[in-house]
């Protein structure tokens, strides 16, 4: 499997080693490429958008021509996962001019719904496909304020959606790249298989 990570900003690293666990788990390799020109996500298999600068990170992926890429994949009916800030570009309104977003979730995003960075926190919470709670770290956190009719709530907190899955394209509001946990990785990428315990 290839998987590509959008590096132009954000936890890259962190991604690439939860997809090669994910991976793993299901007896196969994925080699992780690091995108931050066009050229590379039409030979990528899987795609994940990390957390950073949402307002950074559209620009770039704009300007680089890397954003019809990501649309084609998505077209292609390949996976993506968006975390964070990825969630505010793949979504269909970030309520933020400075933010061209993909349409790829049909969801309105609250940028920072959860407070600063002093407002950061954890919290186990339960996610649909999931048996156990999953140890979600959300960071200057976005939410979901409003979810189109083809998407699938995933998880909320307090009642605001904080997981969605719509079409090929799961997104969170939290990192689940930051823990040992690679399960929301294997809800994006293997969601024909048996979920990782």
């Amino acid at each position: 499997m290839k998987a590509g990570v959008i590096a132009v900003q954000g936890d890259v690293a962190e991604h690439a080693a939860a997809v090669r666990n994910a991976a793993a788990a299901h007896d196969e390799s994925a080699e992780v490429v690091e995108i931050r020109d066009s050229g590379t996500v039409p030979d990528c298999d899987v795609l994940l958008m990390p957390g950073g600068e949402s307002t950074t990170i559209s620009r770039l992926i704009q300007r680089e021509g890397i954003a019809a890429e990501i649309r084609d994949h998505v077209a292609a009916g390949k996976p993506i996962l968006a975390t964070c800030a990825g969630l505010i570009v793949c979504s269909t309104d970030a309520k933020d001019d400075r933010v061209e977003p993909l349409g790829l979730v049909d969801v309105s995003v609250d940028r920072n719904a959860f407070g600063r960075q002093k407002d950061s926190f954890e919290a186990k919470i339960p996610v649909d496909g999931l048996d156990d709670p999953f140890h979600a770290v959300f960071i200057r956190a976005p939410a979901i304020d409003d979810v189109g009719a083809g998407v699938e709530t995933l998880a909320a907190v307090d009642g605001r959606p904080v997981a969605v899955r719509d079409g090929p394209v799961v997104a969170t509001a939290f990192h689940p790249e930051l823990t040992d946990d690679p399960r929301i990785h294997d809800l994006a990428f293997f969601p024909d298989r048996e979920v990782l315990a």
